[in-house]
């Protein structure tokens, strides 16, 4: 169980990407340790990330910002992107704040992981 204030990720590679998932909350407090994880995994030299949101509880603006700063790395680099498994209050932000029509997003990461 994770705390309120605490936000997990954790890591897969599989043949066609590398796949972040991430737990608790994307916020103030987290959103940095994000950003910073994401971008020493992008610095090893993976070129596709699909980043499963499933176990996200809330994300914040500053959450958003560390996706978006994610996101451009990942472009600069000439990598691809796709988030999956959206649910509740996430998915609704990402659809208010425009950021489903800035990525991709599948409902399930069987589905990100074909289309990347």
């Amino acid at each position: 169980m994770i705390s309120e204030d605490k936000m997990e990720l954790a890591s897969i590679t599989n043949e066609k990407a590398l796949i972040i998932t991430v737990s608790g909350r994307l916020d103030t407090t987290t959103a940095q340790d994000f950003e910073t994880k994401c971008l020493e995994m992008i610095a090893q030299g993976d070129k596709n990330f699909i980043v499963d949101l499933k176990d996200v509880e809330y994300i914040s603006s500053a959450g958003l910002r560390s996706i978006l700063s994610v996101g451009k790395k990942i472009r600069s680099d000439n990598g691809n992107l796709a988030f999956c498994s959206l649910r509740g209050m996430v998915k609704e932000v990402f659809e208010i704040s425009g950021f489903s029509s800035i990525f991709t997003i599948h409902d399930t990461r069987e589905q990100a992981i074909e289309a990347i």
